[in-house]
């Protein structure tokens, strides 16, 4: 498995007209500061990042709304699972399952040693 997802790049220019809806939290790879690069022509954020695909450990893990154990679960993961990797603070990691989501932050110790 590679270590980067494989999507195209948006390509010409990138541009957003009139308003656009916000997604709601845990659906798409899109925060104020960084978005799925797949998202650069429909959203807008400061930065755009091509993801690492890194899979589940060997246990279910949860996917949370923040990187906090007390909040919100938007999904659970089966041992495994391959997942976007789109940033890593602390001891989470957020984290899609492809650029139409859902997104969310794991335990960056549930994931996977990544592959060499």
């Amino acid at each position: 498995m590679s270590d980067a997802a494989t999507y195209e790049v948006p390509t010409g220019p990138l541009r957003l007209a009139g308003p656009v809806a916000r997604p709601k939290p845990g659906t798409l790879p899109l925060r104020g500061d960084l978005a799925h690069m797949v998202l650069a022509g429909r959203h807008l954020a400061a930065h755009y990042v091509i993801p690492q695909v890194r899979k589940i450990g060997d246990a279910t893990a949860e996917m949370h709304l923040a990187g906090r154990d007390d909040s919100d679960v938007v999904s659970e993961l089966a041992p495994g699972t391959a997942i976007e990797v789109l940033d890593i603070a602390g001891e989470w990691a957020w984290v899609c399952l492809g650029p139409e989501g859902p997104s969310g932050y794991v335990r960056i110790a549930q994931l996977a040693p990544a592959e060499a």
